[in-house]
């Protein structure tokens, strides 16, 4: 193959450079998955076998969009996978080295919050302060920075919650291993531990592969950064791919430091730049360059272009954010009309999910349509939760959970302490939960008695037989069929009809569920209900974001992260909105900011308009805005300021000029109580914290509070916030 005709010389350089380690810096819009799909083509055509290379990256579309890449341009089939994905298929096959048996169900958001609630009223820790999600966010930090249970630090601890989280961690660890299930986050935590408490299972693992390519490296944690080192320290042939100034996740535990340091963790590294932009007008590249360089943690590097200069970024402020709303929304019929851009090539990018509401107004009012990308994922719909939930009986009698969300569809009488019940014995009699049942209906001599009405048996015993029927059936049939009889066995589409309302929606869901079955099976040459359950566990609504539908997308600057449009519109920039107020007095959590509103500018393919508003109500009160600061690290030369055409619009206000000294009014502030560093506070939306800091912000006394919900400092305003002492 002639590489030279399809790449330039940087990104030849990256393809040709096969052996050692090598970062390559890959800029927004620089072709960097032509770069990796033309290196694993490079590494097939010098005559490596496809199975020693594995390829890992973020999401599902991105794994299945580069594997397609190579089949079509090698015809070969190389292992192109996510993190978490490849974590489970490791464990597939060597869990049982951790004594977990290798058919384990992988618990999905909801069961997990359902075992904790379970672990909180067995530790007798049933409190509305004592919040499961919260423990699931500690929980899942823990296993992120590779802690056991074992391994927590409490002395630090200055909350409730933080002192009771090192004994519900360990009971819903345990619980996790009795139930022969896993989290989410276990397929990198217990994958790193396989590899570190079993060298040989680790040396075989090594062998298998001999080259890995890693994108979107910046994203990593601590967790993949571990499973990473450990996979290539016998051959060091390793090639990651990112960009430091799109380091946007350090909230669910990407670590910047991991590409920032890739120098020293492999020394002699190759480090290639990718620095011509193959999607963006120069005016916008030199705009986002110039932004940038405002950033310290970064490798240097300046994007270009030969597509042109294109037009100057658009700044446009609104009167309130019904202006800015009201003014977005007539652009989107100009363009859409007049220079023929179809609305999916349009963005709406916001900070903070709150800020849609507004947009979503004026697009209704205009009968625009327009898709909120990030919502309610398919997978996540009651119904098709509630059937994979049967299926999920099937693959594993010994899933609690499923059990739980299953043992009632249809009613049974069967409540709540009956279920716990149920749980408790199975444990006590180390039977799995469809043993244990099937024992209590048979009555067999049990060490632990449980009273059951006649219809409770009889509902269970029902309960059983449709398992044992599905379980016949997936031995025998397909698995359309399996999906099929497990909505017609249960006897779900009749407990649907007790809501006539959604009855066409919910059913045509699961019309939907049996067609994907039926997809999915032809797709794969070895297709298992195992593979099938573990699969759509792994899905993100994200993945799905891209409709064929022409509409409008609204979403946040973190869900557009490597999407591009023709049209985009950054709205909101105003101090403490973009840049978040969460960033005040933190010079990381600026920097993160600054790079958000560098990957918001970059997705722009030909129009960028960036806009805020002088007023706008916040956490319930009107606020004077001030232009966020990120203006001001834009050249002006790259800045056209506009107005609106509306003539409702029309009317006096203060000169567009950046107004840092403007003097601010507010409500008076009321009567709230005083806190000092270290006192412990409850906020009725973010739960337990504690004071950090108390200071004097420009909207009077505010407090920084660290939050064990999220483990996260926000800034409070106190007036406004209605803080409890503890």
């Amino acid at each position: 193959m002639n590489y030279l005709t399809h790449l330039n010389t940087e990104q030849n350089k990256a393809v040709n450079t096969v052996e050692g380690p090598l970062l390559v810096l890959a800029g927004a819009g620089s072709g960097k998955t032509r770069v990796v799909t033309y290196r694993i083509a490079k590494l097939l055509d010098i005559g490596v076998n496809p199975a020693k290379i594995l390829g890992l990256t973020f999401t599902n579309k991105a794994a299945n969009e580069m594997k397609e890449r190579i089949k079509t341009l090698t015809q070969s089939n190389v292992l192109i996978s996510t993190f978490h994905s490849l974590g489970a298929r490791i464990l597939r096959e060597s869990i049982h080295h951790l004594g977990y048996k290798n058919d384990f169900t992988i618990y999905d958001e909801e069961d997990v919050i359902k075992l904790l609630k379970a672990c909180l009223k067995e530790l007798d820790l049933v409190d509305k302060k004592m919040d499961p999600k919260a423990f699931r966010g500690l929980i899942s930090h823990a296993k992120n920075d590779l802690q056991s249970p074992d391994h927590i630090d409490e002395s630090g601890a200055t909350t409730q919650i933080e002192k009771v989280f090192p004994r519900v961690y360990a009971r819903y660890q345990s619980h996790l291993q009795n139930y022969n299930a896993v989290d989410f986050d276990d397929l990198l935590y217990l994958t790193v531990k396989l590899f570190s408490d079993h060298s040989d299972i680790l040396e075989h693992y090594q062998d298998r592969w001999d080259f890995l390519l890693i994108d979107e490296y910046q994203d990593t944690n601590e967790a993949q950064y571990a499973m990473v080192r450990m996979l290539v320290s016998k051959t060091n042939n390793i090639c990651v791919v990112g960009d430091p100034d799109q380091s946007i996740y350090s909230w669910r535990g990407a670590n910047i430091r991991n590409i920032l340091n890739f120098e020293n963790d492999f020394p002699g590294a190759n480090v290639i730049r990718l620095e011509q932009n193959y999607r963006s007008r120069s005016n916008i590249l030199d705009a986002a360059n110039n932004l940038i360089c405002y950033n310290d943690n970064r490798y240097e590097k300046k994007l270009w272009t030969d597509l042109g200069e294109g037009e100057k970024i658009k700044h446009y402020t609104g009167n309130t954010e019904q202006e800015e709303a009201r003014f977005i929304t007539e652009k989107i019929r100009y363009y859409h009309e007049q220079h023929n851009i179809p609305l999916k090539e349009i963005v709406v990018f916001y900070r903070t999910n709150f800020q849609s509401r507004v947009f979503e107004d004026r697009l209704l009012f205009s009968k625009t349509p327009y898709v909120i990308v990030g919502g309610i994922s398919f997978y996540q719909r009651r119904e098709i939760k509630d059937i994979l939930a049967f299926l999920r009986m099937v693959h594993s009698g010994a899933d609690y959970i499923s059990f739980a969300r299953t043992i009632n569809i249809p009613k049974r009488g069967i409540g709540g302490a009956t279920i716990e019940k149920v749980r408790i014995g199975a444990a006590q009699e180390n039977l799995s939960i469809l043993d244990f049942c099937q024992a209590l209906i048979r009555g067999e001599p049990l060490n632990t008695a449980i009273r059951l009405s006649a219809k409770q048996k009889q509902g269970i015993q029902d309960y059983l037989q449709i398992i044992h029927e599905l379980t016949r059936i997936h031995q025998e049939c397909s698995l359309k069929e399996l999906v099929t009889a497990a909505i017609e066995e249960s006897g779900y589409l009749k407990a649907l009809s007790d809501d006539p309302e959604t009855f066409d929606d919910r059913k045509g869901n699961l019309d939907e569920l049996i067609t994907k079955a039926m997809e999915w099976e032809q797709d794969h040459e070895n297709p298992t209900l195992a593979t099938f359950l573990e699969e759509l566990s792994l899905k993100s609504s994200l993945d799905e974001a891209e409709s064929t539908n022409d509409r409008v997308n609204l979403m946040t600057i973190h869900n557009g992260k490597g999407l591009e449009f023709t049209l985009v519109f950054l709205v909101g920039m105003e101090e403490d909105l973009f840049p978040h107020a969460n960033a005040r007095g933190s010079h990381s959590a600026l920097e993160e900011e600054r790079r958000l509103c560098y990957v918001g500018m970059t997705r722009a393919k030909e129009y960028l308009y960036l806009t805020n508003a002088r007023f706008r109500y916040l956490w319930g009160m009107g606020r004077t805005q001030r232009p966020s600061r990120f203006f001001r690290e834009i050249p002006t030369k790259f800045i056209e300021k506009i107005r609106s055409t509306s003539r409702r619009e029309q009317k006096p206000h203060v000169e567009d000029e950046f107004i840092d000294e403007i003097d601010q009014t507010y409500p008076e502030e009321g009567k709230a109580e005083h806190f000092s560093t270290g006192d412990a506070v409850f906020h009725d939306q973010f739960g337990v914290g504690v004071v950090q800091e108390a200071y004097q912000g420009s909207i009077g006394l505010s407090y920084k509070i660290l939050f064990s919900k999220d483990n996260q400092v926000k800034n409070i305003v106190a007036k406004y916030a209605q803080l409890t002492r503890l």
